[in-house]
């Protein structure tokens, strides 16, 4: 099998919506566990002027893959924390370390700007290499416990009840 060039990861630029949709589309296509909206979360996302971290991967000028981050609110009013997702990888580039590299970059982003944690609902053996656990006291309602993770990068240990964005609803 060829070796395919790997990827540069960037910030998303306006003339990068068409692609990221495709991409998320493809990504989450035959995926398990999904209602298929994460490309409308996107778009309602970036409508909302709330992608706090929108990161491409971009192969000759191809966008291969797609990573999202968005501010949360805690229940307690424990500021500055982030929810990572939808992260998606063209099917074909999946199991090349871009979704991984993806999702560092946007980790990282979220550290330099100050946040003090991230949340996520995903599968635990994937984000479990990343630092991601379930953290005690925070609760995503309807979602089980083992596939709400946070990673908290704060001394402080917040509790209550998570909301994301209105976005999160979007279906269209």
């Amino acid at each position: 099998m060829p070796t395919l060039p790997h990827p540069t990861l960037r910030p998303e630029t306006s003339d990068d919506a068409e692609a990221i949709e495709a991409v998320t589309v493809a990504a989450f296509r035959e995926a398990p566990h999904t209602s298929h909206t994460e490309q409308h979360i996107v778009r309602a996302l970036r409508a909302a002027g709330a992608l706090a971290v929108s990161l491409v991967a971009e192969c000759d000028v191809e966008v291969v893959g797609h990573v999202a981050a968005s501010k949360v609110s805690i229940s307690n009013g424990a500021p500055d924390w982030f929810g990572l997702g939808p992260v998606s990888v063209l099917p074909a580039w999946q199991g090349r370390g871009i979704g991984s590299a993806l999702v560092e970059a946007c980790l990282a982003r979220l550290r330099e700007r100050g946040a003090r944690g991230c949340v996520l609902v995903g599968e635990p053996g994937y984000y479990q290499r990343f630092g991601f656990r379930p953290l005690p006291g925070l609760i995503l309602p309807g979602v089980p416990p083992e596939y709400f993770m946070a990673l908290n990068w704060s001394s402080e240990r917040p509790e209550g009840q998570v909301a994301f964005h209105p976005a999160f609803a979007a279906t269209a």
